[in-house]
């Protein structure tokens, strides 16, 4: 038996619950799926003001309630200003309130602008950072009549837009309520997305199992396969990611490099390196070639061995032979080097990576700069931190990275440069975000008079 035939029959044999889960999906006898019902207990109440805003609102009914002439008359209407300037105002509006009764007015009124995704996708990431479910579901609610006229990737996409705020059980309910027409692959693969993106495996694999078992027409493809392997690695669920393969076969999908590289990830990210081999394996079996993202798996999983020398051997055969790595790949080594106290080398990765095209991103700064506080080297922090700043595209770095650094500076009595750190961290915006970088500078003049006070300089 080859190490193949070998690995798929132990993960067979391991996989319990979700392998008996899993095979249903091809059982002639799988129950008919229902709607989610809404739990009036644990639906979040708005404040008394926000409730008030809403309910002075005066939204279209959800789909069914309009006739249907009703709401193709609503596609006709045209706003008063151009499109454009409709969108910006609606992207730059900060009250949560408005932003909703807006987005409904603009919506309701114009075809083109639901043709748009970008409004839809800044409006509902803002109200999800917000907390503010309700004008969430108020703006898609507000689509729904428009659904019988639409195409399916409007349909598609109000599914996947609950899906990035972590709302998949309104969007299963969107499936449900959808024209018969646009009940298809894509908005099914928009469902999994939903779970996927809720990290609900169970959730994900039931809709797997039922939803094409209700509808027929609708069938599994690719991107429904590779998601549900996806969830499921991630969950560390490999027995049954293994046999979700092996359904996709038997139903005649050719699994991808994508499909592996989530096999990889999985495998790697759980320890179990000696099992990846057997993916890897897979992999050459079906002429596919291994991209970056896969060997990024291997470098994680050699780094959390502690195989650092091996990494770094990976990574330098990469450079030679290819796949070219990317920013990623360095930052694993770069990690693992720090972890070791191996820091020259880890200084000589940051400072070669560059010369290989690709360049330093927040995670490279995120691990280099606290391994080099906290070992003393404080000079070459400070260094990186000048390079954080000099590079807009670097600006997203943690600041509580960047505070270690100014306390480091306060207690080496390197005032002067803490100053100047605080300094650079205003003029780029930090200090909008994160106050306590400000603080330093009043802090350290407290206890600068605290030691004048206690040396009898200053009453």
């Amino acid at each position: 038996m080859s190490s193949l035939a070998a690995a798929a029959a132990a993960a067979v044999a391991a996989a319990s619950t979700w392998v008996k889960s899993l095979s249903r999906i091809v059982s002639p006898s799988t129950p008919a799926v229902k709607p989610p019902k809404r739990n009036p207990k644990t639906k979040r109440a708005p404040p008394a003001a926000d409730a008030d805003s809403i309910a002075n609102q005066k939204l279209p009914k959800p789909l069914g309630a309009h006739p249907a002439g009703e709401a193709e008359s609503g596609a006709g209407h045209e706003l008063g200003k151009p499109l454009s300037g409709v969108v910006k105002a609606l992207i730059r509006e900060r009250d949560p309130d408005k932003l909703v009764s807006k987005f409904v007015e603009a919506s309701s009124a114009s075809s083109r602008f639901r043709d748009g995704q970008r409004a839809y996708d800044v409006a509902v990431s803002r109200l999800t950072s917000l907390g503010r479910k309700d004008g969430i579901e108020a703006i898609i609610d507000a689509q729904k009549p428009f659904l019988e006229t639409s195409s399916e990737g409007f349909a598609a996409h109000l599914i996947r837009l609950y899906g990035s705020a972590s709302m998949p059980s309104h969007a299963v309910a969107t499936f449900h309520q959808l024209p018969a027409r646009h009940k298809s692959t894509r908005t099914f693969n928009a469902v999994l997305a939903a779970y996927a993106e809720a990290g609900d495996v169970g959730a994900l694999t039931a809709a797997f199992q039922e939803i094409p078992a209700t509808h027929p027409s609708i069938v599994p493809d690719l991107y429904s396969y590779n998601a549900l392997i996806r969830t499921l690695c991630q969950k560390s669920n490999l027995s049954a990611a293994l046999y979700a393969v092996h359904l996709m076969k038997k139903h005649g999908v050719s699994p991808d490099i994508i499909t592996f590289n989530s096999l990889l990830d999985g495998f790697h990210n759980s320890g179990r390196n000696d099992e990846a081999e057997a993916v890897w394996e897979m992999i050459k079996e079906r002429n596919l070639e291994p991209d970056a993202k896969c060997y990024n798996a291997k470098l994680r999983g050699l780094v959390a061995q502690g195989r650092i020398d091996d990494a770094a051997a990976v990574l330098e055969r990469l450079e030679k032979d290819g796949p070219k790595p990317n920013i990623v790949s360095y930052n694993q080594l770069i990690l693992g080097y720090c972890k070791a106290g191996r820091f020259q080398e880890a200084k000589k990765v940051y400072d070669n990576l560059m010369k290989n095209e690709c360049v330093p991103n927040k995670g490279t700064y995120e691990t280099l700069v606290p391994h080099l506080v906290q070992a003393g080297e404080l000079d070459c922090a400070l260094r990186y931190c000048y390079e954080i700043f000099a590079s807009k595209k670097c600006c997203g770095v943690e600041c509580g990275v960047l505070q270690d650094v100014v306390n480091a500076l306060v207690n080496a009595s390197r005032v002067k440069e803490a100053i100047e750190l605080v300094e650079l961290g205003r003029k780029s915006n930090y200090h909008r975000k994160y106050y306590h970088l400000k603080l330093m500078r009043k802090n350290q003049y407290q206890k600068k008079r605290s030691v004048k006070v206690e040396d009898g300089t200053e009453k």
